[in-house]
């Protein structure tokens, strides 16, 4: 009987005092070894009587087991919130005699409260009157800490799940149809309180009958796929609302599978991704308008370099033509020279043009030679020295006796390069200030041209900002016009050539620019030097015999000049046909030594003359040479793909055209 714990009351009565000691002492030892708070409540004398280790636990001692004990101060150690619930479940339990369980914060020595449970019956008499209240208490607080941290986190997933925007569904292997949040319903119109979805339909096949006819397969194959062991459930597709109005799903979800494979569960969530949609849709709009924007710019481009090209031809054809004629005097050949001068000025106005554009599309190239940087600097200067004369800023330029070196680059490219630091040393620079332009060797081979300006300067915390696109250092609040990318395309230019753009400032005193490139070799700067020298001089035919040219031309003008240029080469034969279909003739019929053919033609253009004679067993060999107003840079490659010997371009080069011939005459 020593070893037992549960002892009748018909073995209590037998029991001595020892074995009465011993079972009080073993009950005792268990109910302080528990932590938990064993308790009766004296109704009739109110006095509580505790055993075990709960308050000790809670950090009390033995001078606090009289307040503990008393009835009427016990709910000073119970949390102010909890103290009226407390008292209504006592009261309830003497009303109704349903045991009592109830859990409440309870005050601990160190002033913190945990949370317990404290569960209890009653033991009445034959009125029924509860005499004893006898209970226990126990700690329930790390219970009621992972409940408040399972609450947090559904609170937490729920407010992510509301901010986000998307709706949630699951589908169950064991329960019918699917359960949608009400977000789903919202991205299509609905509300919960809608007919259509709440009486006695299945949501699944109401949320189906609003999808998209074409896509209806589409949702189908992609839930079978992942049904089957596929990748996971990822599909657009597109839904009409409640309204009629056309939006955009995107679906996303992963299935659960049992233990033979099969599909027990599927959660996933619904997105509406309708104005992310309607973006890419105006963004494809916005790239088609921009694409036909370009090739009407292009198109535009490619007119107006055709038309300026044509008068040019004859104004620098014409004025070629006097530098062959020896009965002028030393002062007209120098007033041709002019002439010539400003029509190649022209001509690379254009080119310019042509060049810009083909910056603007993402195809620009270099192409590095000798450039004699003394002549871009004096070509720079000219179009620059306007601007400053408006601010009255003096431009000084320092060669340090460098005026004949030549370095290699682009000389497009470093002419634009220079030019934008040139207009921001102006632009950027104080009224009546100075810009210094500099030539100075530098170790490695090296020139560097540099720009100096006595503007505000650049502050040294936004040195790194210089080159960012678009940022123009606050410019853009001022007077100052400008994009903030000059910079960016001269860094890009400067580098694609090999070379180095870099600068210094002082804020309140000024900035200086350079750029350092690579130096031509000796050989380089004379064979430029010479063909500087001798490009204005006429080129001599090498044909001794007779040779017959077929020029097929519609435009007077340029045929008068080609017949003029010929006129000084008595060994040359030129016939003209004014359209294609007389050329293709005449040259069958006469089988010319050679065929110079415009692009430009009416009835038939050029390229399809070529492709005709080509065919032609009997002109197949005849070189042709084709001579356009037609100078994009795609111009030219057709041209040379299409199968010209050379394709030569107006204004037309005689000394290019005669060393042609001599090429294919010769």
């Amino acid at each position: 009987m020593a070893n037992r714990i549960y002892v009748s009351d018909a073995e209590l009565q037998q029991m001595d005092v020892a074995e009465l000691r011993e079972l009080a002492g073993r009950y005792r030892r268990m109910f302080n070894g528990s932590g938990y708070g064993f308790w009766e409540w004296d109704l009739v004398n109110q006095t509580l009587d505790w055993s075990g280790g709960f308050w000790e636990y809670l950090g009390y001692g033995e001078d606090d087991y009289k307040r503990v004990s008393d009835p009427a101060l016990l709910p000073n150690f119970i949390h102010p919130a909890d103290r009226e619930a407390m008292q209504e479940a006592v009261r309830e339990h003497l009303r109704t005699g349903i045991p009592l369980d109830i859990t409440y914060r309870v005050l601990a020595k160190d002033g913190s409260y945990i949370w317990t449970q404290a569960r209890a019956d009653s033991i009445r008499d034959a009125e029924g009157r509860a005499m004893f209240i006898s209970g226990v208490n126990f700690d329930i607080t790390e219970l009621k800490n992972v409940e408040a941290a399972l609450r947090e986190s559904e609170a937490r997933q729920a407010r992510i799940i509301r901010a986000s925007n998307d709706g949630i569904w699951e589908w169950y292997s064991g329960r019918e149809g699917f359960h949608f949040s009400s977000r789903c319903w919202e991205h299509i119109g609905y509300s919960q309180g809608d007919d259509a979805v709440n009486e006695g339909q299945d949501r699944l096949q109401v949320w189906r009958s609003h999808i998209h006819p074409e896509d209806v397969s589409k949702f189908d194959q992609a839930l079978s796929d992942h049904m089957h062991g596929g990748d996971m459930f990822d599909i657009e597709y597109r839904i009409y609302s409640k309204q009629g109005e056309l939006r955009w799903i995107r679906a996303r979800g992963r299935a659960s599978f049992d233990d033979e494979g099969k599909p027990s569960r599927m959660s996933g969530t619904n997105m509406d991704i309708t104005d992310i949609k309607r973006a890419e849709e105006r963004v494809v709009q916005a790239k088609e308008a921009a694409e036909r924007a370009n090739q009407a710019k292009s198109e535009f481009l490619s007119s107006m370099s055709h038309e300026l090209r044509t008068p040019l031809n004859a104004i620098l054809g014409y004025a070629q033509l006097f530098e062959y004629d020896t009965n002028i005097n030393e002062q007209q050949l120098d007033n041709l020279h002019e002439i010539r001068k400003a029509g190649q000025h022209l001509l690379q106005l254009i080119n310019d043009v042509l060049d810009l554009a083909k910056i603007e599309s993402g195809k620009m190239t270099v192409s590095l030679e000798p450039v004699l940087v003394s002549r871009v600097i004096s070509d720079c200067l000219t179009l620059v020295q306007p601007q400053a004369d408006e601010k009255s800023i003096r431009i000084t330029t320092v060669l340090n006796q460098l005026e004949s070196i030549y370095v290699v680059a682009d000389h497009i490219r470093l002419k634009q390069a220079l030019i934008n630091l040139m207009n921001n040393a102006v632009k950027y620079n104080r009224v009546g200030g100075d810009v210094e332009v500099k030539l100075s060797a530098q170790p490695g081979n090296q020139l560097r041209i540099s720009v100096r300006d006595t503007g505000k300067g650049i502050a040294a915390a936004r040195r790194g900002e210089v080159f960012e696109p678009f940022n123009r250092l606050n410019a853009e609040y001022s007077k100052v016009e400008g994009s903030g990318v000059g910079l960016v395309i001269t860094k890009q230019l400067v580098e694609m050539m090999n070379g180095r753009l870099d600068f210094t400032s002082v804020e309140s005193m000024g900035s200086e620019f350079w750029i350092d490139l690579p130096l031509a070799s000796e050989q380089y700067q004379d064979l430029v030097s010479e063909k500087t020298r001798v490009s204005n001089s006429p080129v001599a035919l090498a044909v001794s015999s007779t040779k017959r040219l077929l020029y097929i031309e519609d435009n007077l003008s340029n045929i008068r000049l080609l017949e003029q240029v010929f006129d000084r080469y008595p060994q040359l034969e030129l016939q003209v046909a004014e359209e294609a279909f007389l050329g293709i003739f005449k040259a069958r019929s006469e089988l010319p030594d050679a065929i110079i053919l415009d692009i430009n033609l009416p009835g038939m253009d050029g390229y399809e003359a070529l492709s005709v004679l080509k065919r032609d067993s009997a002109t197949q060999n005849i070189p042709v040479i084709g001579l356009s107003a037609n100078a994009m840079p795609y111009d030219i490659e057709r041209g040379k793909k299409a199968g010209f010997y050379n394709y030569l371009t107006k204004p037309v080069e005689i000394n290019e055209l005669i060393s042609t011939l001599n090429e294919v005459l010769g």
